[in-house]
């Protein structure tokens, strides 16, 4: 990644949360709280009138968003290309629920970036997940990434 620390990396298209998504996030965390998986519970007893994104679910959208903000996709060539690791996060705060049907995008915001004795870049990345036509966003923070230069005996 070549930008320099405080440049805005840009935002992600614009992705309509579906209660399929929400109900396969779902079995494979074996999740089956009835606020996100029950719409008939949700809508019944629940606190916001219908069923919500689950927040680790938010979460784990920030990878498809941040690949699609930079246009490239998860299958690289890390022999030319180096590869990301994930390192966690610094900071993260889950704002304000994503009920069904609502569509959310990611932006992002390179805050800060150190390299390593073996020449890897630590990442430091600004992270917001809007909800469109809400003033608070579903989750706001920091993520952090480890940037593996390509091998120096791979062929470009």
């Amino acid at each position: 990644m070549a930008a320099t620390p405080g440049t805005a990396l840009g935002e992600s298209q614009w992705l309509t949360v579906t209660q399929a998504m929400i109900d396969h996030f779902g079995i494979a965390t074996l999740d089956d709280d009835p606020m996100h998986a029950d719409p008939e519970w949700a809508a019944n007893k629940g606190p916001f009138g219908k069923t919500v994104a689950y927040g680790f679910m938010t979460m784990a959208l920030l990878t498809h968003m941040l690949h699609e903000t930079l246009g490239e996709g998860p299958a690289r060539e890390p022999e030319r290309t180096g590869y990301f690791l994930n390192y966690g996060f610094d900071k993260m705060r889950l704002v304000a629920p994503v009920p069904v049907g609502s569509r959310i995008r990611g932006k992002f915001r390179l805050d800060d970036r150190t390299l390593d004795e073996s020449g890897r870049a630590r990442l430091t990345i600004g992270v917001e997940i809007e909800i469109e036509g809400e003033e608070r966003p579903a989750l706001a923070g920091t993520w952090l990434a480890i940037w593996v230069p390509p091998s120096r005996d791979a062929q470009p």
